[in-house]
């Protein structure tokens, strides 16, 4: 049984009344909803991801997520940027995050995007700064020598993107 497709506003989805003078609300989903009573206006737009390539000598490390979307997949480390943090800061926090490990970060490897999702992901290359090991964040943990990446068991078409054209490019 597949997963649910994700809705591309879930908050705005079921919206008809402005949430701050309850009046009816002009909703244009999934992009904005703006009160013609009060002036109130609300604009949304895709969530910034930041990611890392980590290489670990001449291996790549990826772990299993833990969570969905995704859950036993394996996938590149990485998560939503937080406001007060830049995106290289986000990627270098989420590793550290999922992979219990310090990492240096590198090159931008590239920005990913589809007008079906609601994130845009930035990848960076990374090195691993020590060795790593499974979190909350990740069931498994395993660095891969570049022929041995599982690219059908990937979380998400970015990490596939992403994985190609660094290798690609090194």
């Amino acid at each position: 049984m597949g997963e649910a497709p994700l809705s591309l506003n879930p908050a705005l989805r079921d919206v008809r009344y402005c949430p701050r003078c309850a009046a009816e609300a002009t909703v244009r989903y999934p992009r904005s909803i703006t009160c013609s009573s009060c002036g109130y206006g609300a604009y949304y737009n895709p969530k910034p991801v930041a990611c890392g390539i980590v290489r670990l000598d001449a291996r790549i490390v990826l772990m299993r997520r833990a969570t969905e979307p995704g859950r036993g997949r394996w996938t590149m480390p990485g998560g939503f940027v937080d406001l007060g943090e830049s995106v290289p800061q986000a990627a270098r926090r989420e590793i550290a995050e999922e992979l219990a490990i310090e990492a240096e970060i590198g090159d931008l490897v590239g920005v990913y995007s589809s007008p079906s999702d609601r994130v845009v992901v930035v990848v960076y290359a990374a090195q691993a700064l020590g060795e790593p090991s499974t979190t909350e964040e990740a069931l498994e943990v395993k660095a891969f020598a570049p022929d041995e990446i599982p690219w059908q068991e990937l979380a998400f078409w970015s990490d596939e993107q992403a994985l190609r054209e660094y290798l690609t490019a090194r």
